[in-house]
């Protein structure tokens, strides 16, 4: 039976790409020509980011797989903010991609359960349940232990969802506490590794690989590649690329011999591609979102030669 790894890897083989657009919109990101469309107040500055993530989504939703709204530049412009959010899931969807919501949630007992019920799995009204945002993936955190994590395993299997694990990420103090050697000599990443291994056997796929899964970075290549052989079943989600100093024959090494096994984010590098040194000559402002195209594309054929 087909799990939603297995319809993501479908999704990323059909594209040829194995690439994530992170939309993490700032308000100074956006065109000035889109910005000055709307009020200056939350509503406006919320308009202006719909605006923005529907046409970076119509210019990419036939070549990248994946988008990755971080939840943090939604939450900010507080209710208005989460409506763009929810509507730019929504969005997304119906072009055909995936979502992976970056919401890191990390707490225990009732509230894990209602933070999963919010984005996959149902709230219950009554003898009613009504779905949220019901996106596809979302990031969690694990260092509350299982506790903060058991209920959306619970959502994966029962609506076919997944969860990407933070294990070992790409900001430069990672290391003060995912570095940490325990007892027996390992470091604490490669032991929260295993655990999501463990976590996620019973929703392994036809492709070898679990729904629950790892957020491993680009920007530490040798625990990339040292984590890829001790959870050969865990997927993995790779920050780092580009603006964060993550290059593409690095990441490669947390893809197995199939050349599957990773999907790799950019934000920066594809919503502000109209910005980079290699395309604001050949784009105008107003032309941002061909910019964005041009910059998926040209990330994806770098990182397939390696992959492949």
């Amino acid at each position: 039976m087909s799990n939603a790894m297995d319809k993501l890897i479908d999704k990323i083989k059909e594209t040829n790409n194995p690439t994530v657009i992170g939309l993490d919109p700032r308000y100074e990101m956006i065109p000035e020509y889109i910005r000055n469309k709307y009020e200056k107040n939350l509503e406006g500055v919320s308009k202006a980011i719909l605006e923005f993530n529907k046409k970076l989504i119509d210019a990419t939703h036939d070549i990248i797989p994946v988008v990755k709204p971080q939840i943090a530049f939604y939450e900010m412009y507080g209710l208005e903010g989460m409506k763009a959010f929810e509507e730019t899931c929504k969005y997304a969807k119906e072009k055909g991609m995936f979502v992976i919501a970056d919401i890191k949630r990390g707490d225990i007992g009732t509230t894990a359960k209602a933070y999963s019920n919010a984005f996959l799995g149902k709230t219950k009204i009554d003898e009613k349940e009504e779905s949220i945002y019901d996106v596809d993936f979302v990031t969690l955190n694990p260092y509350m232990g299982i506790d903060a994590i058991k209920p959306f395993i619970e959502d994966c299997k029962k609506y076919d969802k997944g969860a990407f694990i933070l294990v070992k990420t790409s900001n430069p103090s990672s290391g003060d506490l995912q570095d940490l050697k325990l007892e027996n000599g390992e470091e604490v990443y490669t032991k929260v590794v295993k655990l999501v291994e463990e976590w996620g056997a019973d929703l392994v796929g036809k492709y070898g690989y679990s729904s629950i899964s790892a957020v491993v970075g680009a920007t530490y290549p040798k625990q990339l590649q040292d984590l890829r052989k001790i959870a050969p079943h865990t997927f993995f989600l790779i920050p780092g690329y580009g603006a964060q100093g993550g290059k593409a024959d690095d990441i490669a090494l947390g893809f197995d011999e199939n050349g599957i096994g990773g999907i790799v984010n950019s934000s920066r590098g594809l919503m502000c591609a109209y910005k980079s040194d290699l395309w604001k000559d050949k784009y105008t402002e107003e032309e941002f979102e061909k910019a964005t195209r041009a910059e998926a594309i040209r990330m994806r054929d770098e990182l397939n030669k390696y992959i492949k």
